[in-house]
């Protein structure tokens, strides 16, 4: 933004402290004056002149000091001003240094202003959490963009290779060809949905409405019961009613994604899934546990990156696309919830999202 030049910060409180020093210097000379008057020993003469004895003018006695004390007060005032606005502004031009250091690209630099407790520290302090919160977000969008690409990447190759085999193989089953790349395709489309899901729960831009957590999941747990059954998984749903205020659209693909990935995530045979919901006093609960093997206590804060799976990458139809859990945490943000995971001493996991409660009619 253009803007024409002005006088700095520093310059205007060095002038607004000599004028309040001169300003304090001549209300004391007038106190003085008043001072002297009351006490009879400012009078005037019979010309109407103030004098302080016979044949003494106080206007030829007292005016050179005046304005000498005046004058005092305003070289006084300008220097003092001037250092002491320099020093005051001083962690001000180190924000300054940063924030110009921060719009070159290099988001690692910190302020790190010394001292107790001030307006200017607690400016740096968000400062320096801003610029955390920067670095991380910027991070955590390069890893998202190199993965995105990547798993992008491997359907089209795939599909290239089949056409190319198609093309150089006239011999080759037709047949086999299309279903193949029809799997291909379905999984590039999947995974192209689950980005923009993702995408729209990190815009929040979605319709909030009075949504039943409880409902939701039930709903899901039919939806799921099939796939649960194909692998030997038993599927438990209790709770109480849940009410929060929400999308229930984004809300019932978070709870379709938890139990998705519980089932699919889960033993060999006879494994098991826990669903439950609970209210607390401000807020409500959706908890989905499930046996599985055992995660690694340092490995939980990796899940809910995109592209991250909590074993190694399950080869089944319903495999998902590595962002089941990642839309789960944007969609809990995005309804000002929390997202909690905790391994199962046992093996599994139990994740829970605690959500705003809606107000009570």
């Amino acid at each position: 933004m253009d803007r024409r030049p002005g006088l700095s910060v520093r310059l205007k409180l060095t002038l607004s402290y000599a004028g309040f020093v001169m300003l304090a210097g001549a209300l004391l000379l007038a106190a003085v004056g008043v001072f002297l008057v009351r006490q009879g020993w400012l009078q005037t003469n019979e010309q109407g002149a103030w004098q302080v004895g016979p044949g003494i003018s106080f206007i030829r006695g007292f005016t050179p000091v005046a304005a000498w004390l005046m004058l005092f007060l305003l070289v006084f005032g300008l220097l003092g001003g001037w250092l002491l606005s320099g020093r005051m502004l001083a962690p001000l031009a180190r924000i300054t240094d940063a924030t110009r250091t921060a719009a070159t690209g290099s988001l690692s630099h910190r302020v790190r202003l010394p001292g107790r407790q001030d307006e200017f520290r607690e400016l740096a302090d968000a400062f320096d959490a801003m610029l955390a919160r920067l670095e991380a977000h910027l991070a955590e969008q390069q890893r998202f963009a190199a993965n995105a690409s990547h798993e992008l990447r491997t359907p089209l190759a795939i599909s290239k290779s089949l056409l190319d085999v198609a093309r150089t193989d006239p011999s080759q089953d037709t047949g086999e060809i299309l279903d193949r790349l029809q799997a291909v395709n379905t999984r590039a489309i999947d995974l192209t949905e689950a980005l923009l899901l993702l995408s729209r729960a990190n815009r929040q831009s979605f319709t909030r409405e009075h949504v039943d957590l409880s409902l939701l999941a039930e709903e899901a747990a039919e939806t799921l019961l099939p796939l649960a059954e194909k692998h030997g998984v038993t599927l438990a749903t209790d709770g109480d009613i849940t009410p929060t205020i929400g999308s229930p659209a984004l809300l019932l693909q978070l709870t379709t994604n938890l139990m998705h990935n519980a089932i699919v995530h889960n033993l060999p045979e006879r494994g098991s899934v826990w669903v439950s919901t609970g209210i607390r006093p401000t807020s409500v609960v959706l908890t989905v546990e499930n046996t599985g093997e055992r995660v690694a206590p340092e490995r939980v804060p990796t899940l809910t990156e995109p592209f991250q799976r909590g074993t190694e990458r399950v080869h089944t139809d319903h495999a998902g696309v590595g962002l089941g859990l990642a839309i789960v945490r944007s969609i809990t943000q995005a309804h000002g919830g929390t997202l909690t995971l905790v391994p199962r001493p046992a093996g599994g996991l139990r994740i829970t999202v605690e959500l705003p409660a809606a107000p009570r009619p």
